[in-house]
């Protein structure tokens, strides 16, 4: 195999330790040496980028494009599949090397990325969502019809469970699917429209079975939980990531710590969804608008303190709730929350592979990592814009976006 060597270039290393200046190794798709002087057969000049760490956003649905349930309904349901293909694409080109699909992606999708037939970041699954009955994924209307954002199929099971022998059925039926997570929701939410995202949702005993059958099979939980109740309840049964977080309190903030449990704030998502309703590119229910307007200064305000308090902050964005692309610029909103620019950064790759079980392979510049690297112009401590000035974007040391890109430098993934 041919050694590459980044040369002339500055590192942030994903630690939260400060940009250095150094070469970077590249064989066979790991980082071989991280130095400076350093030789290989082949020379790439980065003079003037910085080398980071590839991004990792914990939390994307790869499988939406933009929540508009009015187009929804009249898209075919294979259309979803061919959408995903373009958004994971998209996504790897923006700097992001992995992600955590939170509900969609199934099997089907991870092998596609597997085998070559399509590009993109290294994928984790949930598959589905799990709400209960009149909750976050249930898309019961007044009208008496239900519109469904995932409608399930024989490799996606169905997201409405009730009492815990459906949870722990459920849950099965998930790790038989291939999931590498299970996602469940603890509160209601923003985008379904007869829930309130304060509310707490099922009882200690589905979440209980839910996280144990989880752990039986070797695999995290992830619950989306916007209200305090739900977070609390969530984090006392065991999961292991808390998205969203919109109403924190200080016990639900003590929690979190003493548990050492990770949380996903996701602080562009509400903001995206109104900049796009406001520009007319996506349309929502009254009440689900409503909704998505009260919540946006509480959200800022929870991480804030959450920040404040140290609690582990893991990097996502809730990319398809609003279209794929700018997930980057989820670091600004971070800082914007409190964290330092090197801790905002650490956010999104030491701290975020961890969350993910990854440390080992991805999350930092050192040698044995693969070669999942994003070059940066400017200064790499100005998270404004940051999407922007990626310059190019290597995964498992083939350069997938920058100079001299053609179809021969893309590679595909592992699982």
């Amino acid at each position: 195999m041919t050694r590459t060597v980044l040369r002339g270039g500055r590192i942030v290393d994903g630690t939260g330790a400060a940009p250095t200046d150094g070469d970077v190794v590249l064989d066979a798709g790991r980082i071989a040496e991280v130095g400076t002087g350093l030789d290989a057969d082949d020379e790439v000049d980065v003079t003037g980028l910085t080398i980071l760490p590839g991004f990792v956003d914990c939390h994307v649905h790869v499988v939406f494009s933009g929540v508009d349930p009015f187009r929804m309904q009249h898209e075919p349901f294979s259309y979803q599949f061919y959408a995903a293909a373009r958004n994971l694409a998209m996504t790897l080109g923006t700097g992001v090397t992995t992600v955590r699909d939170a509900g969609g992606a199934d099997a089907g999708i991870k092998k596609a990325l597997s085998d070559g037939l399509i590009e993109g970041p290294r994928l984790r699954t949930a598959v589905t969502v799990l709400g209960q009955t009149g909750g976050h994924t249930d898309g019961w209307s007044a009208s008496g019809e239900t519109v469904r954002l995932l409608v399930p199929h024989p490799g996606r099971p169905d997201m409405i469970v009730d009492g815990p022998d459906e949870m722990r059925r459920r849950v099965r039926e998930l790790v038989r699917a291939d999931a590498d997570v299970i996602k469940i929701c603890t509160s209601g939410g923003v985008l379904s429209t007869s829930d309130d995202p304060r509310h707490a949702h099922f009882s200690a005993a589905e979440i209980a079975v839910c996280v144990a059958e989880a752990a039986a099979a070797g695999l995290g939980v992830m619950a989306h939980a916007q209200g305090a109740a739900g977070v609390k309840n969530a984090v006392r049964a065991g999961v292991r990531s808390i998205e969203h977080g919109i109403y924190l309190d200080d016990e639900a903030i003590d929690l979190l710590l003493a548990n050492g449990t990770w949380l996903v704030p996701t602080l562009i998502a509400g903001r995206a969804l109104l900049r796009d309703v406001d520009a007319g590119m996506t349309r929502l229910p009254p009440a689900v608008l409503e909704k998505a307007q009260a919540v946006a200064d509480e959200h800022l305000a929870s991480i804030r303190r959450a920040v404040d308090a140290g609690v582990p902050i893991a990097f996502g964005t809730d990319s398809g709730v609003f279209p794929h692309g700018d997930n980057l610029d989820e670091l600004a909103l971070l800082a914007e929350a409190g964290m330092p620019p090197l801790e905002a950064i650490k956010a999104g790759t030491a701290s975020a592979a961890r969350l993910l079980g990854l440390a080992d392979v991805i999350g930092t510049v050192e040698p044995g990592k693969a070669a999942d690297l994003v070059l940066v112009a400017g200064d790499p401590l100005d998270l404004t814009g940051y999407g922007e000035r990626i310059a190019q974007v290597w995964q498992n040391g083939r350069r997938v976006r920058g100079p001299k890109h053609s179809p021969s430098d893309t590679t595909h993934t592992d699982r």
